[in-house]
C-alpha cells in the first residue's frame, strides 16, 4: 500500500520557556495562544490559520511528550507566508527591537519564488516571514 500526505497539522517546538516563546510568537507574529489538556497535563499552543504549533518545554520527560531523541531549543528554521509585505514585516520586528538576521531577500518556496524577511525567536530558532507576489 501507499500513500502520500496532504499537509502539516502541527508542529512541537522545544522551547526553554514556554511562556517566553508563546509571548513572543503572539506579539511578533500576531498568532493566537491557546491550551489544551493531555496525558501529561496542560500544554500551550500557538494557533495560525488553520494549523498550530505546540510549545514543549525543553526539559520535560522525552518518553512522556513522545518527542525527538535529543530536544534542543534553537534548533528549528521555521518559514511562515504573510500577505503583508516585506517591508512591512520588517519595519514592524526593528520597531519592537527585533534584530533582522536578513532580508527582505528571493526565495524559492513551496508555491514559487518569494520575498523573505528572517529573525530569531527567544531560543534562537531562525523565523522566516515571507510573502508571495500577488497575483
Amino acid at each position: 500500500m501507499s500513500f502520500s500526505v496532504d499537509s502539516l497539522d502541527h508542529l512541537v517546538l522545544n522551547v526553554a520557556d514556554v511562556e517566553l516563546s508563546a509571548n513572543w510568537y503572539t506579539r511578533m507574529l500576531g498568532m493566537q495562544r491557546s491550551e489544551f489538556e493531555s496525558r501529561t497535563g496542560k500544554r500551550v499552543a500557538m494557533t495560525y490559520g488553520n494549523q498550530k504549533i505546540n510549545l514543549r518545554p525543553a526539559a520535560a520527560d522525552t518518553v512522556a511528550w513522545f518527542t525527538g531523541r535529543e530536544p534542543v531549543p534553537g534548533s528549528a528554521d521555521l518559514c511562515f507566508i504573510t500577505t503583508a509585505s516585506p517591508a512591512e514585516v520588517k519595519a514592524y520586528w526593528l520597531s519592537e527591537g527585533v534584530d533582522i538576521e536578513a532580508g527582505p531577500v528571493e526565495r524559492d518556496g513551496a508555491r514559487g519564488k518569494m520575498t523573505s524577511v528572517y529573525c530569531r525567536d527567544p531560543d534562537g530558532n531562525l523565523i522566516e516571514v515571507a510573502s508571495y507576489p500577488s497575483v
